[in-house]
């Protein structure tokens, strides 16, 4: 499997929750593309490009469980999520309930929209170690008021790596009559299940992260009789108020990321989701098993292996994170991004499939050193 991915010698890579190294034939094919695409210019687009979207689109329906009329591709989940909050028929004085976990771009489309329209925004600190699925569902129920119109919930926290009940949250939630938006940027491809399978209307993902597509490629997906909701914004007043492409008037794209995405579904195919899963779950329960007695450090994410996969966090008492980071590069080759997790700072690793035991253990035995020697 590693062959498969070209990475820099230079360092190790433990910070692939940005966005994901393109596998070899997926990059090959991207450059295919491009190079198709500038050879043939606007024949390429308007003559030959429908046929390969329907393919894509096809390929992504067969995998998220969905119909292609539910599926809109975009740039990115942020974009993906400013179509639904900014399209959705608020009014004034309906109220919206969040995490304070959640990705900072939807809050802060959620924020902009508030004071737009006068929304109340209701915002959650859940617990980092959760006792069960019910606990999780449980908050979220208590925090409803009869003014919460919509709930935002995040698959896999950014953050921290926890995986939250979403289904079950869906569920609570539609006996409430309020709709649930789920930021599933992380968990897609990355975790083992199909979009429908959630139960949400509306669901915002990112390609380019676990699935391996190359930048610039996300994916929408709304319920098929809730497209009519949700207002375009961008002007579009050819297609009827159910096309869901009426959302995807972007103007001109590129089209090479988008043709690769089902090349990147195919080489996932070929790993298959449950092994994928299985695979970046041992990978981080292998250091995270490690360093977890470890004296001064603290774990930032569930210690159930079931309630995290690929993304984990720690912190070393007494040394700032940023330090922390900034050592492990300097002086251990380890690359690795600082986040805010529940009030506090920490680092955040994140393996992917071409990562070795033998990185991971440098990493353990530079945490270890830190934890010892102190800042």
């Amino acid at each position: 499997m590693r062959t498969q991915y070209a990475v820099s010698p230079d360092f190790v890579n433990l910070e692939n929750g940005f966005f994901g190294v393109q596998p070899i034939p997926v990059h090959e094919a991207f450059k295919r593309y491009e190079t198709e695409v500038n050879r043939e210019n606007s024949y390429f687009l308007r003559v030959r490009y429908s046929k390969y979207l329907t393919a894509v689109l096809d390929a992504l329906a067969l995998f998220t469980g969905a119909e292609v009329g539910e599926l809109l591709i975009t740039r990115n989940l942020t974009e993906s999520m400013n179509i639904l909050i900014q399209g959705y028929p608020f009014s004034a004085g309906d109220g919206v309930l969040l995490a304070e976990h959640d990705y900072d771009s939807v809050i802060e489309t959620l924020e902009m929209v508030a004071a737009r329209k006068a929304l109340a925004l209701t915002r959650l600190c859940l617990p980092l170690d959760p006792h069960s699925d019910e606990q999780i569902v449980g908050l979220y129920e208590q925090a409803i008021t009869p003014q919460t119109r919509v709930l935002l919930v995040t698959h896999v926290v950014h953050r921290s790596g926890q995986i939250m009940p979403v289904a079950k949250i869906v569920a609570m939630a539609r006996r409430h009559g309020i709709d649930v938006m789920v930021d599933a940027a992380h968990s897609f491809a990355q975790l083992d299940y199909k979009i429908a399978n959630l139960g949400a209307d509306f669901v915002g993902v990112n390609l380019h992260k676990w699935l391996g597509a190359p930048l610039g490629v996300g994916l929408l997906y709304i319920r098929k009789g809730r497209v009519a909701d949700i207002a375009p914004l961008f002007g579009d007043a050819q297609r009827n108020a159910n096309d869901i492409n009426k959302l995807g008037h972007f103007g001109s794209i590129p089209p090479a990321p988008i043709l690769a995405i089902r090349d990147a579904l195919d080489f996932h195919h070929s790993i298959g989701s449950s092994n994928k899963e299985a695979r970046l779950r041992y990978l981080s329960q292998y250091w995270l098993a490690q360093v977890r007695t470890t004296p001064r450090v603290q774990i930032l994410t569930p210690r159930s292996p079931e309630r995290s996969c690929a993304i984990a966090a720690f912190s070393i008492m007494g040394i700032a994170a940023q330090q922390v980071a900034e050592r492990l590069m300097t002086e251990h080759h380890i690359f690795t991004v600082v986040r805010d997790i529940a009030g506090r700072k920490g680092v955040r690793v994140t393996p992917h499939l071409f990562t070795t035991t033998a990185q991971l253990d440098l990493l353990v035995s530079a945490i270890r050193y830190m934890a010892a020697v102190g800042g």
